[in-house]
């Protein structure tokens, strides 16, 4: 097959891998150039994207398709940037309602800057303040609560509460530093003055330990994928966008230590010279605080000062995201950082053979990797102990802003729902009746709130049509309208899709179209949705149908027709 090299089947195209190469390899400057440019002007990118690639030495296609795919560098930029979250758990704590108010409150509409180019509004699609929505980051200043238009208008002053974090299983994992004060680096320093790369991958195999990013592939199956390969590359995926979980955010902001040194122990597990952490742009303080967390571990000795100097101590880059819920899926991760647009790839390849710039590449979120230190420390088999036999360990489950106690709650995976919403959650703010729940985010699914005596695993969700995903759990009560809510999730699905194949970027555009009547589908939508559902490139087209028909159980009759 024309670009492909004799006896590597399913290689990318030797010029896609050049051309990642040329800007790739240099760290993914194209991206930050990009932005750079957005920064100064207000005119579309048509304007002045093909000018970044040139001066690049690359073709204009190049610029223009990153600064018209992704959201932070498409979107209109006053001297005042606003960016409100419409995301499901901001939508279920005002119905949705807040983004209009905060259009009077500012003078401008959303997707718009005003025509002195002092203010412009972006929506975006989760800010990781699920706990206290709707929010809104003004620049970079957060402001969150029922007030918000209020607080954007400077009637009231701003409130960005701390996230709340609560160990339930009396021996913290995710939480050892946050809530149990203990230090991650030290478990590093041991491992990697008394361990071999081999013993922590055998260790971590023990645990059981299987990736918390929505996958739930076994992370020492991924580790040995690459284990040995030259230029391999380990990256931490802190592109958490499932609405409704913050848990990433949590971590890297209060403990970027626990972070950074499961990445250094990932790279150490896998021969790995370089990692990388991928960070939300909607996470401007987990942005500042690994950076300052790299510094720390830099001028300590825990990390090497650069790529050449790099050996069993890694040298680690913090990257910034540009806006793209897609680009949080491995593949679609890996063209962002290599400059392109951030869409999902076709597999194999698979990632740990040609990945990032065309090395082996582990990618693992940041909740995985935060896991590694405990592991190593206190040996693979009192991680398995955790959990069930067949899906070991802790996880960080988010409540929203609906539960009388929400916050960041360290549960065993097997708990049941229940008694999460209701033991640990407190049920719902002034004694509501929880009508739905949705775990696992927008493509993850939703339980009605008479049925919640469902273990917190894989797949006792997945035998009920939801999904454990990054964990985020969103309550709904009796004064969300299921078709609004519907509606919301169609509206998301075709916002949020990458394009790249055709099932899922016009699958979510007609169903969004027939979202918005009341007089239920149709009899063409169970044609839609089976086509969705198995042709669709990523997870992102095949999952949207399945969390409709979720939903559409959790309602019952309300929403008949779209269980299909």
């Amino acid at each position: 097959m024309a670009g492909r090299t004799p006896g590597e089947p399913g290689r990318r195209p030797d010029a896609l891998r050049e051309l990642s190469a040329r800007h790739g390899g240099r760290g993914g400057l194209l991206p930050a150039a990009l932005e750079r440019a957005r920064a100064s002007t207000a005119e579309e990118p048509g304007a002045w994207a093909p000018q970044v690639a040139a001066a690049a030495g690359l073709p204009a296609a190049a610029g223009l398709g990153p600064a018209t795919f992704f959201a932070d560098l498409a979107a209109p930029r006053g001297e005042r940037h606003v960016r409100v979250c419409t995301a499901t758990a901001c939508f279920a704590a005002r119905g949705g309602r807040h983004l209009a108010e905060v259009e009077r409150a500012l003078g401008v509409t959303a997707g718009t800057a005003d025509e002195a180019g002092t203010t412009s509004l972006q929506t975006v699609h989760c800010l990781g303040y699920c706990y206290a929505g709707p929010a809104a980051l003004d620049g970079t200043l957060p402001r969150t609560g029922p007030d918000l238009a209020a607080q954007l208008r400077g009637r009231t002053g701003p409130r960005a509460p701390a996230i709340p974090a609560a160990d339930t299983t009396g021996a913290p994992v995710l939480l050892a530093g946050i809530v149990g004060g203990q230090e991650a680096w030290d478990v590093w320093r041991r491992a990697v003055s008394g361990l071999r790369p081999d013993d922590v991958r055998q260790e971590t195999a023990a645990s059981g330990l299987r990736g918390r990013g929505g996958a739930g592939f076994p992370v020492a199956d991924k580790w040995a994928a690459a284990a040995g390969k030259p230029g391999a590359v380990v990256v931490a995926n802190g592109d958490e966008g499932d609405p409704g979980s913050y848990a990433d955010r949590l971590l890297m902001e209060e403990d970027p230590e626990r972070v950074l040194a499961g990445l250094a122990l990932a790279c150490f597990a896998c021969g790995a010279r370089r990692g990388m952490v991928l960070v939300r742009s909607e996470y401007p303080g987990a942005m500042a605080r690994l950076r300052r967390a790299v510094e720390r571990a830099t001028e300590a000795g825990d990390l090497a000062p650069s790529a050449g100097a790099a050996g069993p101590r890694p040298f680690v880059e913090v990257v910034e995201g540009a806006g793209s819920y897609v680009s949080g899926e491995e593949t679609a991760l890996i063209a962002r950082l290599e400059g392109a647009r951030g869409c999902a790839r076709p597999r194999p390849p698979y990632p740990t053979d040609h990945g990032l710039w065309d090395r082996p590449t582990v990618v693992n979120n940041v909740e995985t990797l935060a896991a590694v230190p405990w592991i190593v420390a206190h040996g693979g088999a009192s991680y398995a102990r955790r959990g069930v036999p067949d899906e070991t360990g802790t996880k960080l489950v988010c409540l929203s802003e609906r539960f009388a106690r929400p916050g960041a709650y360290e549960v065993e995976l097997g708990t049941p729902v229940g008694e999460i919403v209701t033991r640990f959650g407190g049920g719902l703010k002034d004694g509501r009746e929880l009508v739905a729940l949705q775990i696992g985010g927008p493509l993850g699914g939703f339980l009605a709130g008479t049925a919640l005596d469902v273990p917190l695993t894989t797949a006792a969700l997945a035998a009920h049509g939801a999904a454990l995903g990054h964990g985020g759990t969103v309550a709904f009560d009796a004064d969300t309208d299921p078709y609004e809510l519907l509606r919301h999730i169609w509206e998301f699905a075709a916002d949020e899709s990458c394009g790249a194949c055709s099932p899922c970027r016009v699958g979510t555009r007609r169903g969004l179209g027939l979202a918005r009547h009341r007089d239920g589908p149709g009899e063409s939508y169970g044609q839609l949705a089976r086509l969705m559902g198995e042709a669709s490139l990523c997870a992102f087209g095949r999952r949207v149908p399945a969390a409709v028909r979720s939903l559409a159980r959790a309602y019952g009759p309300a929403l008949e027709g779209w269980d299909r």
